[in-house]
């Protein structure tokens, strides 16, 4: 598929990386003996996620002058994204990040990305301003606004869309990229008042609009003008909301190998329905379907699901949503 005009579909912004992950299961990082590579980074496996459904997609984004950006733009290839997008940050390196999966269902991440990624360089002058403009669905996070220039050229990339749908905003918080919450709060809450779409899990969307309550937490977004508030709910499913009503989908049950990634598969399956026009309940079920199936898997862009494997899961998955 593909916008009018050879536009694509879905353009998303901001961090990407090298994923390494453990072969060995359930051990510290000083134990794993080996690890597999994949590529890696919220908007970059969105992207992926989304290409996977069908959607033609790029990604805005910088890598480094070095073998890892040169996989990085291979890669995108190989998935079908465009990485047209794809900058070079002359000083700096591609980001690696370690993972160690212990436990399988919340890995914990060790990033090096000093003295600062080559995605939180993104300025004015990277910015293909009319793909912005024009684009069916943008996709942007909250990490991209945790340093400067990128912040500021996340902030002119939404105000320059002005609002238009699907404008998405991926709450994304990890606390390694901030020096407080309450700055997190304040750069990703800034957001919401820019965006037709929020989604993020309960953490995230605590630090965004200060509610713990997911239920509290999606009528704030909703009255900062957001279309849709979708916050996910790990084991008890997730929550859509809009300004017509709110539904619990209940979750895909499957054996964790690897909680990360299932957010960004999540992510993709939800361009995919906005873009679709479904439902948001549908949407909802077809996300967790994906998210599920890559928690089954090791990797984050290469265990990104298609149609035809998303489709058998959500025949065995629960129909209706909780009102």
């Amino acid at each position: 598929m593909s916008a009018a005009g050879g536009l694509p579909e879905v353009l998303t912004v901001g961090r990407v990386g090298v994923d390494l992950y453990p072969e060995q299961s359930g051990v510290p990082l000083a134990e794993v003996r080996t690890f597999a590579k994949s590529l890696g980074g919220t908007a970059t496996n969105v992207a992926v996620a989304a290409a996977r459904l069908g959607r033609s997609a790029a990604v805005l984004t910088k890598v480094g002058a070095d073998g890892f950006g040169g996989y990085v733009r291979a890669t995108l290839r190989g998935f079908g994204v465009s990485a047209d997008h794809v900058g070079t940050a002359p000083d700096l390196r591609t980001p690696v990040v370690f993972c160690a999966l212990d436990p399988p269902d919340d890995p914990p991440l060790l990033f090096y990305r000093q003295p600062t990624a080559p995605d939180l360089t993104l300025a004015p002058a990277d910015v293909p301003w009319d793909l912005v403009a024009e684009v069916p669905l943008l996709w942007v996070t909250g990490t991209g606004v945790c340093a400067e220039p990128a912040r500021s050229t996340q902030r002119a990339l939404l105000e320059h869309r002005a609002r238009r749908a699907h404008t998405v905003l991926d709450l994304d918080h990890r606390p390694a990229f901030w020096d407080s919450a309450e700055r997190a709060g304040r750069e990703i809450g800034w957001m919401l008042d820019h965006v037709t779409v929020a989604v993020g899990n309960r953490a995230e969307a605590e630090i965004a609009v200060g509610a713990a309550d997911p239920a509290e937490a999606a009528r704030r977004m909703l009255a900062r003008g957001v279309g849709l508030a979708v916050v996910k709910l790990g084991a008890d499913g997730v929550l859509v909301a809009t300004r017509d009503g709110a539904w619990t989908v209940p979750p895909c049950p499957v054996d964790v190998v690897c909680g990360l990634g299932a957010g960004d598969a999540f992510g993709g399956a939800l361009a995919h329905g906005l873009l679709a026009g479904w439902p948001p309940e549908r949407t909802a079920r077809y996300a967790n379907a994906a998210g599920a199936l890559v928690a089954a898997r090791l990797a984050c862009a290469d265990a990104m699901p298609t149609p035809d494997e998303i489709e058998p899961l959500l025949d065995q998955a629960p129909e209706r949503p909780r009102s």
